[in-house]
C-alpha cells in the first residue's frame, strides 16, 4: 500500500461510497475495528490487515458505547431507540459473559453495523479478547457475511503483560503484582502441554498465584478454542482464558494450549 496520510470518514453514507469506489477497482479492503487510543497491539491488528487487504479501516468505537450493550452510537449518533441486537447465545454465555450479561450482544451488533457499513473482505480481531473474536467469527458464519475475520496473535509488553489500554491506569505496584496472570499462565500452558499436572492443579495454580499477588479473580478456565465450553479434560486444543481485577483495574489474558 501506498504511505499516503490517512483518510478521515465520519459518515456512513461516505464510507461506503469510499468502500464501494476501491471495490469497483478490484481493491480489497481489511476492518480493524478498535476501542480506546491505539496502542501497540491495535498497531500490530493494522499491519496483519495490511498482510491481506490494500486498504485498511480503522473502525473506532468508544468503550461506554460498548461496554453495556444499551446503545450503538459509536457508529450512529442518536442510537437512543435502537431495537435490533446481535446475539450469538451459546459463545456469549460464559467467560466475560458471566458477569457481564449483555455485554456481547452490543459488541455484535456494533460490529455487524461496521461490516454494513465498510463492506470489507476481511476483518481483523486480536486474541487478547479470544471470545470475541469467536463470537465474530460465529456471527460471520450464521449471517453469511462474506468476509474472512482473522484472529492476529495477542501482544505483550516486554515484561509479560498482555497490551491494553487500561494498563495505564494500573500503579507501578498493581503493574508488577499483574504480571502474575501472564507468568502463571505461561506455566500452566507447559505444565498442560508437557503432561505435567492434573486439570484441577493447572485451574488451581493460577488462580492462588493470582491472588497471592494481591489480585480478586473474575475468571479462571480451561476451555474449548472453538466452543469455549469448559473442558474437564484436556485432550483437544484447548485456551486458559483469565479475568482479573488488580486495583481497579480488569485485565483479561489468555493462553492457547496447543497438544
Amino acid at each position: 500500500m501506498a504511505n499516503n496520510e490517512p483518510l478521515i470518514i465520519t459518515g456512513k453514507d461516505e464510507m461506503r461510497r469510499w468502500s464501494r469506489s476501491a471495490r469497483s477497482k478490484g481493491r480489497t479492503i481489511g476492518l480493524v475495528p478498535t476501542m480506546g487510543y491505539l496502542h501497540d497491539g491495535h498497531l500490530s491488528l493494522i499491519h496483519e490487515s495490511q498482510k491481506h487487504a490494500h486498504h485498511t479501516v480503522d473502525g473506532g468505537f468508544g468503550e461506554g458505547t460498548r461496554g453495556d450493550g444499551e446503545t450503538v452510537s459509536c457508529v450512529e449518533n442518536g442510537g437512543a431507540g435502537h431495537e435490533t441486537w446481535v446475539r450469538v447465545e451459546k459463545l456469549e454465555a460464559g467467560l466475560c459473559g458471566k458477569s457481564r450479561p449483555v455485554f456481547f450482544r452490543g459488541v455484535a451488533t456494533v460490529v455487524a453495523k461496521l461490516f454494513n457499513i465498510v463492506e470489507p473482505d476481511v476483518a481483523v480481531f486480536g486474541k487478547k479478547d479470544y471470545q470475541q473474536w469467536r463470537i465474530i467469527q460465529r456471527m460471520v458464519r450464521d449471517l453469511d457475511f462474506g468476509i474472512k475475520v482473522i484472529g492476529s496473535d495477542l501482544v505483550r509488553d516486554e515484561d509479560g503483560l498482555a497490551k491494553s489500554s487500561r494498563n495505564v491506569r494500573l500503579s507501578a505496584y498493581e503493574r508488577e503484582k499483574a504480571l502474575s496472570i501472564s507468568k502463571s499462565l505461561l506455566s500452566a500452558k507447559f505444565a498442560a502441554e508437557h503432561n505435567q499436572v492434573d486439570f484441577k492443579e493447572l485451574r488451581d495454580s493460577v488462580v492462588r498465584a493470582i491472588q497471592e499477588a494481591g489480585g480478586k479473580v473474575d475468571y479462571a478456565e480451561i476451555v474449548d478454542q472453538q466452543s469455549l465450553e469448559v473442558v474437564e479434560e484436556i485432550n483437544r486444543p484447548a485456551v486458559f482464558c483469565v479475568a482479573a481485577w488488580f486495583g481497579n483495574v480488569r485485565l483479561i489474558d489468555n493462553m492457547e494450549i496447543n497438544l
